[in-house]
């Protein structure tokens, strides 16, 4: 079976390559794209749990029972089921194996019907059958495949002859041995053709009813290869066809048409009948394909015909093998776990829950594919009975947490993996998601409360169709547009700014902070987004205070508390609730009891509104007061957090700045100390809030209140960290971004005021030249060592900077000036690029590999003539240091021994490249700063940076 596994790996690819084109699978390319081949334990647990059921609930036989490996024993059911079960099993007592139809309808190269095929076997020979009668029984009554790919059904042939040849030696010597009823899904386009119609008046020859019923299969069966088996063929007449196909047979002297008849419509008519047939097993993995990949002609099948499974190609073929099921039998399916949980299939898991009963399900999760390198296809495999028993009590074997095949098959078989529950618990949970792992506390919590919606408005925020124009980071645009603080639309278009704050998720963070975003949003841009995009929902909760979180998150629930002020994105949907329950209700969000039951609606780790909403929220005033003060200390601590950072428009100075020390290693410890012990009080008030919650919903043997590291958002203290993060700050108060006479951001656009940098002063022109030596009265580490100076006194200044430099890359010999040196030349814009997130503020422009010219300017300070002054005032006399510096080389070389010869010489060298790079870079910034380019900080760092590329570093 796994042959053609290999033989399409290739073409799979390809077609993969061209999805991320936007170029649609098309019909050819269907069977390879949409493939994923069965591991053999899951087969055998299919086969087992519903043809071994079958013939076993039928006939008891331990012993037959025994070759069942993965075969999983009923759980006690009540006695209203027993009773039931009783009724349907005296019908399986009526079975006799030829009676039993089995289909594979994705039947692939034949994996699952090679095993039908022995499991067969088996229940023949229990009835005293021989191997030979039953190999030949089997072909001719048991087992039926469809595939719309030819050579599949080669293999699926090859593989059913091969099994016939392993029970019986003789069997492909045998005469008029029965051929598999294995079939390549053909099309009826042919006869839609004038010499098609033909045929089709020759085989009617006059009868009406013949007429009829085959221009039904014709009309069922246009584009049969597009479909494939999910087609649905009405019943006909197919006995007066076939005899019609035999009177052919027997003509004397049979014409084109006769021949056309029997070689291309008689397969057509077999065919149908399959698809038109019930079946007491049915028994497939179906192909996968999202529907945005579909090609027109299939989604607008599935649109029609497959309404509650339209979304997937494989949810699709889950309601066809419902349809090919026969009453009070078996289906048996593996396939991707999405339609579990996810709402866009509640009506799938409706249609399940009101037709069948769930017999068992084993949910492999993760790795199910391993030797496909397929770990992120989630699955799960389940058996189905056609038969509503309500009080069911299903048996589900949880695999999901175990990443490779071994670890799977070794817990299959433990109890602590298995989990009994009745299938219509499952109407207690909102859309019904098949969380079968859930304790019945948890459950009837749903049944026992309101949910959150009655006490909140729970709304989706806005897509602008287009964020390349209307968002930015917050620091990318000048801050004199920028307006933090609107509580209306009234107040927000009276600002006169263009920019407000925009939630927009982002990664994991309780409490308060990942403000990181502003759309344009004033009275024109309102305007614009009001006819585009989503066309702004939910309008009158913009800019009121409230509670938002991330869309996603994996192992825990990333919500936070928002000020006044922002505008909302659909990956930051917030909620807006009463002063009075705002803080109780942020708490038990922020609680490990809300995400157990985000886990139950929302296994998916999307978290939409409508998950919010379906939480079951219990208010105990016995225990408000005190969730209440626990909460808001954690949203103050959180901002502390949050503004201590750069990254906050609420930054106000280096947190090592805040306790007046003289030496940095003490003002260091000092802060690592805070951050711990905020981390610390973080967990304790995050611990007794899940206690409180834990003790409300009665909880206490699902879920303990300890929290762990990685559910606390708190950053502590990293001296690696503190170091770089001190380097940054200077270098904004170098360009007069801060000042530490003020704080807070000082000059991010408008007009700059130097008298606001007394302490130590903004370099005139927002240019920082980065060379390897000192040239420039402006010299990095000389401002650096001055800026020191003012901020922690002249008496620890060497140790000040050895601590600076410890952190930082370097030789044993570097002196700590040469290790800071040498950091923002080489890494410091790579950190600056990171912490700014690909968005830099200072440009460091960079004239290449020889570090001939390098310097640093404030985005926020560029006027038309910033290329200008780099080049009078930095290039050209970098140039001209370098020119001396290689004439005083070079007259050393004269003078000097052999030995030191050679590393003048390599000096010189060094000096030439650097000023004939530099020479080459002057010419492109003269370039620049003749055009007098300005730029408009609206655009974003994006656009304006790809104006002056040439002469920048890359960002990295």
């Amino acid at each position: 079976g796994w042959l053609y596994q290999y033989y399409n790996t290739e073409p799979k690819d390809k077609i993969f390559n061209n999805l991320k084109k936007n170029i649609k699978v098309d019909r050819v390319n269907i069977p390879a794209a949409t493939q994923l081949f069965t591991p053999d334990w899951i087969v055998r647990y299919m086969v087992e749990n519903s043809l071994g059921r079958l013939w076993i609930e039928g006939h008891p036989d331990e012993e037959l029972k025994e070759n069942w490996k993965y075969y999983i024993e009923e759980a006690e059911q009540e006695k209203e089921v027993e009773e039931q079960l009783s009724k349907i099993r005296k019908e399986y007592e009526e079975i006799k194996p030829e009676e039993i139809k089995c289909i594979d309808p994705c039947i692939g190269s034949g994996h699952i019907g090679a095993y039908i095929f022995d499991v067969l076997i088996q229940i023949y020979e229990s009835c005293g059958y021989k191997s030979r009668d039953a190999v030949r029984l089997i072909l001719e009554n048991n087992i039926y495949g469809l595939d719309i790919d030819e050579r599949a059904r080669q293999l699926a042939y090859f593989s059913l002859m091969m099994k016939a040849r392993q029970y019986d030696r003789r069997f492909l010597s045998r005469r008029d041995i029965p051929q598999p009823k294995i079939y390549s899904i053909e099309e009826s386009n042919f006869f839609k053709t004038e010499n098609g119609k033909n045929v089709i008046e020759y085989f009617s020859n006059g009868d009406n009813d013949l007429k009829k019923d085959i221009d039904s299969i014709i009309e069922d069966m246009m584009d049969a290869k597009e479909y494939g088996s999910i087609i649905n063929v009405n019943q006909v007449n197919f006995e007066a066809l076939y005899n019609r196909f035999e009177d052919i047979k027997n003509e004397f002297a049979m014409n084109l048409d006769g021949v056309l008849a029997l070689e291309q419509l008689l397969p057509l008519v077999e065919q149908a009948e399959i698809l038109s047939d019930k079946y007491d097993v049915v028994i497939t993995n179906p192909p996968y394909m999202g529907k945005k990949s579909l090609n027109a002609t299939l989604s607008n099948y599935m649109d029609e015909h497959f309404e509650k499974g339209k979304s997937e190609l494989y949810s699709a073929f889950i309601l066809r093998c419902m349809d090919f099921t026969k009453t009070n039998r078996y289906m048996a399916m593996i396939t991707i776990h999405t339609w579990m949980f996810i709402s866009s299939f509640e009506n799938l898991r409706e249609e399940v829950l009101n037709k069948f009963t769930i017999d068992t399900m084993v949910h492999t999760g993760a790795a199910t594919f391993e030797e496909l390198n397929s770990f992120n296809v989630l699955a799960t495999s389940f058996c189905f009975r056609k038969s509503n028993l309500d009080n069911y009590s299903t048996v589900f074997i949880r695999l999901a947490d175990y990443y490779n095949t071994k670890e799977k098959l070794n817990n299959y078989f433990k109890n602590v993996n298995r989990h009994k529950l009745i299938q219509k618990e499952f109407y207690k949970i909102p859309n019904h998601p098949f969380v079968y792992w859930v304790s019945n506390d948890m459950i009837d919590n749903f049944v026992n409360n309101s949910s959150l919606r009655k006490y909140a408005e729970i709304k989706q925020g806005l897509a602008t169709g287009n964020n390349a124009i209307f968002i930015r980071s917050w620091f990318e645009v000048s801050r004199d547009k920028l307006y933090l603080h609107a509580k209306n639309k009234k107040e927000a278009f009276k600002s006169g700014a263009k920019w407000f704050p925009y939630n927009k998720g982002g990664k994991f963070r309780k409490w308060y902070g990942m403000n990181e975003y502003v759309i344009k949003f004033n009275k024109m841009n309102y305007d614009i987004l009001s006819k585009q995009g989503n066309r702004l929902p939910s309008r009158q909760y913009y800019f009121k205070e409230g509670i938002t979180w991330s869309l996603f998150g994996f192992e825990n629930f990333a919500v936070r508390y928002k000020k006044n002020g922002f505008v909302f994105d659909v990956s930051g949907s917030s909620m807006f609730t009463s002063e009075e329950l705002q803080s109780y209700i942020l708490a038990f969000l922020a609680s490990k009891v809300a995400f157990s039951y985000l886990s139950v609606l929302a296994p998916t780790v999307n978290f939409q509104v409508g998950n919010i909403g379906d939480l079951p929220l219990i208010i105990d005033y016995n225990i408000k007061d005190e969730i209440e003060l626990l909460a808001n200390e954690c949203v103050e601590i959180s901002k502390t957090d949050w503004d201590s950072y750069e990254e906050s428009w609420d930054f106000k100075k280096n947190p090592l700045l805040k306790y007046n020390e003289n030496k940095i290693e003490i003002a260091y410890k000092k802060w690592k100390e805070e951050t711990n012990y905020m981390f610390e009080r973080i967990r304790e008030n995050e611990e007794r809030i899940n206690e409180l919650f834990i003790e409300a919903y009665k909880l206490e043997k699902d879920i303990t209140p300890e929290v762990v590291d990685r559910d606390i958002a708190i950053r502590r203290a990293e001296k690696k960290d503190t170091v770089k993060n001190f380097l940054s700050y200077f270098i904004g108060c170098a360009m007069g971004r801060y000042s530490l006479d003020e704080e807070g951001l000082v000059f991010a656009g408008g007009e700059f005021d130097s008298s606001k940098y007394i302490s130590f002063k903004a370099d005139k022109d927002g240019i920082l030249p980065i060379t390897d030596q000192e040239y420039f009265e402006d010299d990095i580490v000389e401002l650096f060592v001055g800026f020191l100076k003012v901020t922690f006194g002249e008496e620890y200044l060497n140790e000040n900077l050895d601590f600076i430099a410890s952190e930082l890359k370097g030789k044993k010999s570097d002196s700590s000036r040469e290790r800071i040196r040498n950091y923002f030349l080489n890494d410091f814009y790579k950190d600056h690029c990171k912490m700014y997130q690909k968005l830099p503020i200072y440009w460091q422009y960079d004239s290449g590999k020889n570090d001939a010219c390098r310097g640093l300017f404030y985005l926020h300070r560029y006027d038309k003539d910033m290329f200008a002054k780099i080049r009078i005032n930095y290039v050209f006399e970098v140039q001209d240091r370098y020119k001396q510096e290689l004439a005083r080389v070079e007259g050393r070389i004269v003078e000097s021994s052999r030995n030191e010869k050679i590393e003048l010489q390599k000096l010189a060298d060094g000096l030439k490249k650097k000023i004939i790079e530099s020479q080459q870079f002057e010419e492109k910034v003269q370039h620049i700063a003749d055009s007098y380019i300005e730029v408009d900080l609206d655009d974003g760092v994006k656009e304006n940076y790809k104006i002056f590329e040439d002469v920048l570093a890359k960002i990295r």
